[in-house]
């Protein structure tokens, strides 16, 4: 049921009424009693819908939702310790399309429930257990006050003074980062122009925000801004694009605010925690700067974990999830576009000049779609033997990164190395020998 980030599925075909007030339901039971759920969600058209059901299951188990509202993920993070709440649930699919939705789970701390608490979820779902309350212990829900203000409020008292002033376009993607972005980034003094800035649930992530950061890159170009960002669905996640157009991903933001943090004497162990997709030249440009790259597995919330485990002040994914443990447990797009506002004006360099150290590798990633979520790719013919070739020819300046999606049902490959040409041909050569094992599986 849970996947890399939480449930998702198309809504409501796939993530249904049903299994959201299920869900809802089993995470009360999984919380002290009579617990208080923060409960966010994104522009999606099915997210009113979800909520609402969501809403029912938490309520027969005993507890209380506190609905914000369009929020993004990391403010429901932020305020659910600020307003002593005992959990939050998101309701999102990130950067996914808008037929999809998702269900992500928060912890007292704002971080998102480890895999063994999904499980005890999953199992409660799937055994149809209904702890349902007695009448008189029924919970329900409360209509919030702005407390999205608060999380806007900080940001402001935590960057004033240290950014701008400036002109920035933003690509908000149609998604939560309206109820963010604009207002923050107005009230510390910028300039900021706008695209895709409606909450039009039926346009979120489509050809916009940080999964097309070209759209971004041009109209920043096109009206000479210093600097843009673009963000996804749920606010997590930001990508940006500097004065000359170029788009600078996670990797670069992760090079460029370590590099800050460590000028700063603020980067413990000089170690930042990237993921396996993260490029080679990320890790070599971090060494040449006497810094260390900690590799976890994809999914931010491995991330996280690494960083508490190790102390770490900054980590991150290539998408654009980027944590800054001084300020808050999990990605947060505006506060990392503050914090690259905030080393743009303490070195005085355009975006540019701060990435223009790190190399990047030639890197391409092919994704084949398989017959479902969960299915065994490692046993198909032939493809451990294509595997293991690749890895050899490409030795150690270049890097393979085969693994399913959590939440589709997608083989992702990832070749990277020195010469474009090697990795385009074995690229070429994986991709058809999945496709060609697959066709053989379905036929036999």
């Amino acid at each position: 049921m849970f996947g890399t980030d939480g449930v998702r599925g198309q809504a409501p075909r796939e993530l249904t009424p049903e299994l959201a007030l299920a869900v809802g339901a089993a995470m009360v039971a999984e919380l002290p009693p009579a617990p208080l759920v923060l409960l966010g969600r994104d522009t999606r058209v099915s997210g009113p819908l979800l909520e609402a059901a969501a809403v029912a299951g938490i309520a027969a188990a005993g507890g209380t939702a506190k609905l914000l509202g369009i929020v993004p993920t990391p403010a429901v993070a932020a305020l659910v310790p600020r307003l002593g709440a005992d959990a939050g649930l998101v309701i999102s699919a990130s950067h996914n399309p808008p037929e999809y939705n998702g269900l992500k789970l928060l912890d007292a701390g704002g971080r998102k429930w480890p895999p063994e608490r999904e499980h005890a979820v999953a199992e409660r779902v799937a055994r149809r257990e209904q702890a349902w309350v007695a009448w008189d212990a029924v919970g329900g829900a409360q209509a919030a006050s702005d407390h999205v203000a608060l999380y806007r409020d900080s940001l402001v008292a935590r960057f004033a003074g240290r950014v701008g002033p400036g002109r920035v376009v933003v690509d908000l993607g149609s998604g939560a980062a309206v109820a963010t972005v604009p207002p923050v980034l107005e009230a510390l003094g910028f300039e900021v122009a706008v695209l895709n800035g409606t909450a039009d649930g039926r346009r979120i992530n489509q050809g916009t925000g940080a999964t097309h950061p070209h759209v971004v890159a041009r109209a920043v170009v096109e009206q000479g801004a210093d600097v843009g960002f673009a963000f996804d669905g749920d606010a997590d996640r930001v990508i940006a694009a500097g004065a000359d157009g170029q788009i600078v991903d996670g990797d670069g933001i992760l090079y460029l605010l370590a590099r800050g943090l460590d000028a700063q004497g603020r980067l413990p162990h000089q170690e930042v925690v990237g993921t396996v997709m993260a490029n080679l030249g990320l890790e070599r440009a971090l060494e040449a700067s006497g810094l260390h790259l900690h590799r976890t597995p994809v999914g931010d919330r491995w991330v996280a974990r690494a960083m508490g485990d190790r102390g770490t002040a900054v980590g991150g994914e290539q998408s654009g999830h980027i944590i800054l443990s001084e300020w808050a447990v999990t990605g947060d797009g505006l506060l990392t576009a503050l914090a690259i506002l905030a080393e743009m004006r303490r070195t005085g360099a355009p975006l540019a000049s701060l990435v223009a150290p790190m190399p990047r590798y030639p890197q391409r990633l092919d994704n084949v779609r398989l017959p479902a979520v969960g299915f065994r790719w490692e046993a198909l013919p032939g493809v451990g033997d294509a595997l293991a070739a690749c890895t050899a020819a490409l030795g150690d300046d270049g890097r393979l990164v085969v693994r399913a999606s959590g939440t589709e049902p997608l083989l992702r490959i990832m070749i990277e190395g020195r010469d474009a040409a090697v990795v385009q041909r074995w690229a070429d050569r994986l991709t058809t020998v999945v496709r060609q094992a697959l066709t053989s599986e379905q036929r036999g």
